[in-house]
């Protein structure tokens, strides 16, 4: 069974999005890039409850308003072949007001910066096509 991985894209209300930089280190899939909150589902857990659980481990945050967007079978551009269940949701905290429990430190980031983002694995794919789906729904 591959494993399973939730992870949330938080936006504010200036349309940034908030990621954080994972450490820097040899041994961890993709140091020193950017990534969604969010992480693996464990055994026993729907990707919501361990959506919930994650972003309680990561922000201090019981993470009560979100949606779903989509299902993401990773076969190939990660460090092992997994499925993504991506939810969306919003946060309007200032970024010092931000506690972050792991990684680097947390940053939001413009619509127009995310292209140019270090992320790790397929997640720039995934949050283009969530600002691409969600610029379909405006029109």
């Amino acid at each position: 069974m591959m494993k399973e991985i939730a992870a949330i894209i938080l936006e504010n209300d200036k349309g940034e999005f908030l990621l954080y930089l994972r450490e820097n280190k040899p041994d961890i899939p993709f140091p020193d890039h950017w990534d969604l909150i969010g992480g693996h589902v464990e055994e026993g857990e729907t990707p919501e409850e361990g959506l919930i659980r994650e972003v309680k481990e990561e922000l201090d945050i019981y993470l009560q308003d979100y949606t779903f967007y989509k299902k993401y079978e990773c076969l190939t551009g990660d460090a092992y072949e997994n499925i993504k269940f991506i939810y969306y949701g919003k946060i309007n905290l200032p970024i010092e007001e931000i506690t972050l429990l792991e990684g680097v430190r947390p940053q939001y980031f413009s619509r127009a910066e995310i292209p140019n983002v270090k992320f790790a694995n397929i997640l720039k794919s995934i949050v283009m096509d969530y600002i691409a789906d969600s610029d379909l729904k405006m029109l």
